[in-house]
């Protein structure tokens, strides 16, 4: 992953009024599924967004039918926020015959010591 430098901002204060950097702040993630238009032309990107995350170094990464991927897979940099949290995103690109037969993709959020954040999306839901 490549590391962008972010300027300088006011971290968060804990109930000292100190400002907090140890704190881990899960992120929020959503999943964006594949457009009808795309799907029609026989390929299948999904990106996932994590927001409100702390610290930058939780990655992000794919599950495809129960299974780790790492191919087709863009991870953006991280973004800081101005509340002192960070931003990312990855982008997963499949045939979309993969996408259709995978029964499940996740996008998971990790960072060592921490249970992972998941969000799953399920084909079968989305509108083909």
């Amino acid at each position: 992953m490549v590391k962008v430098k972010s300027e300088l901002l006011p971290l968060p204060l804990n109930r000292a009024g100190v400002p907090d950097t140890t704190g881990v702040v899960r992120p929020t993630l959503t999943v964006l599924p594949p457009s009808r238009e795309e799907l029609q032309q026989g390929s299948a990107t999904l990106v996932c967004l994590a927001s409100g995350g702390r610290p930058s170094t939780w990655s992000l990464g794919w599950k495809v039918g129960g299974s780790s991927s790492s191919s087709g897979v863009s991870n953006s940099p991280e973004v800081l926020g101005s509340d002192g949290r960070y931003s990312w995103s990855s982008t997963l690109s499949l045939p979309a015959d993969q996408w259709k037969k995978a029964g499940s993709v996740v996008c998971e959020a990790s960072l060592d010591g921490q249970s992972p954040v998941t969000q799953p999306l399920d084909p079968d839901s989305c509108s083909q």
